[in-house]
């Protein structure tokens, strides 16, 4: 690309930025403040994986109720952080409660966490009224021809 042509396509985006795919204001830096993604159907995957070690800093009832999963991976293990969260583990209740069927779902978490321990026991009854499976550190995973802990999947 000429120089004079990358000149004006780095400077055509006027004051726009993106956060998450979106275009934004500048004036508003954080994505959930000003700016809404628009309602659409929600999304059916096989396996999810629950953004920012499952920090509640990105991932809401919102999330859950529009990405759909068969199998979601909870990676946090850092307590200090607050990952994983309490309130995205129940905000997956919450936004499963809303899918209107009663699809299986796979929790899978990468560590035995004091907050997991807690939340599954806590809630199991809820998790078996929504059909939420939580994997035990001990289970393992097969795909396709190989056999692993569920605690050592890595992306």
């Amino acid at each position: 690309m000429p120089e004079d042509e990358l000149s004006r396509s780095s400077h055509s985006n006027t004051g726009k930025s993106l956060v998450n795919g979106i275009k934004t204001n500048p004036a508003s830096n954080s994505p959930k403040s000003s700016f809404s993604v628009p309602m659409g159907p929600p999304v059916y995957v096989d396996l999810a994986y629950i953004p920012n070690h499952c920090s509640g800093k990105n991932t809401d009832p919102e999330f859950f109720k529009r990405v759909r999963a068969s199998y979601y991976v909870v990676s946090g293990n850092d307590a200090a952080n607050g990952e994983p969260s309490r309130a995205v583990l129940d905000a997956l209740l919450e936004g499963k409660s809303q899918w209107g069927d009663n699809l299986q779902v796979t929790l899978i978490p990468t560590h035995d966490t004091e907050v997991t321990r807690e939340w599954y026991q806590q809630t199991h009854e809820k998790q078996q009224e929504l059909n939420i499976m939580v994997l035990a550190s001990s289970s393992t995973v097969v795909m396709q021809d190989e056999s692993f802990p569920a605690c050592k999947i890595e992306f």
